[in-house]
């Protein structure tokens, strides 16, 4: 039978090189595509050495342009899109009063934005026999926070944006979920980075914020991103086949509290 091709943008994150792992294990072609072309290289080379069909490109979410190239080059080596997990998003751990427009418009132009074009841009292909599109929420799709008024838009966004594509292309059997996790130890929430600053008041490398993150969580223990990758391919899966315009949690009971 023909391999499937899943298409994972931000694949040099914790959360992207898990799914790239997951569904290369599964028996699927895996088209990586990342912001950072010396990270993205590396993985790459490291998954090439246990699953030969592996390919990637540098994307820039925000670039319509970019995600033609990205998507045309997938399609000229792998010959379709049965998936594609829009993983890509951004951060600015600031209230209201020192969140500056400039940091608003990096959070939402990466998380929605971006996956509004990767929709356009993958439904084109997916028309043709079906996908599965997987958008990448978080607890902010259903609780809010003044930590981040950027953050909460975009994800709670997500859902608005998830459910529209659903019922667009539900005739075409395309299927498009949010999967949301809760507390999940990666460095987006440890590491001082572009597109997720932290310092020692907001990372959980700082002990006292990492026990405040796992009280908060009822199962008792921080996510893996292997705890995401296993429900992104169920969702992927026949056994999802029904499941369309959901926003499914994984989150050790986070958002009950």
């Amino acid at each position: 039978m023909t391999k499937k091709v899943i298409f994972i943008t931000a694949a040099a994150g914790a959360m992207g090189k898990s799914q790239a792992i997951r569904f290369a294990k599964n028996d699927y072609k895996v088209f990586l595509t990342d912001v950072d072309k010396n990270k993205l290289k590396k993985i790459e080379s490291e998954l090439k050495t246990k699953y030969p069909d592996i390919s990637s490109d540098h994307l820039d979410v925000r670039s319509e342009e970019l995600w033609k190239k990205s998507i045309d080059k997938c399609l000229s080596e792998f010959g379709y899109v049965d998936v594609l997990c829009n993983n890509a998003g951004a951060n600015y751990r600031t209230g209201f009063d020192d969140q500056s427009i400039e940091m608003w418009e990096k959070i939402i132009s990466i998380g929605l934005t971006g996956a509004f074009l990767g929709i356009k841009a993958v439904v084109k292909t997916m028309k043709k026999k079906g996908g599965v599109i997987i958008n990448l929420g978080s607890l902010a799709t259903v609780k809010g926070s003044d930590s981040s008024p950027g953050y909460s838009a975009q994800k709670m966004g997500l859902i608005g944006l998830t459910k529209s594509a659903a019922l667009a292309y539900a005739k075409y059997k395309i299927r498009c979920n949010i999967v949301s996790p809760g507390h999940v130890d990666t460095p987006f929430i440890r590491s001082n980075n572009e597109y997720s600053p932290n310092d020692w008041s907001t990372s959980i490398d700082n002990p006292k914020n990492y026990q405040n993150r796992l009280n908060k969580i009822p199962l008792g223990k921080f996510l893996t991103p292997d705890d995401i990758s296993k429900t992104v391919l169920f969702l992927c899966s026949e056994n999802a086949s029904m499941i369309t315009g959901e926003n499914l949690l994984v989150d050790g009971g986070a958002a009950l509290s």
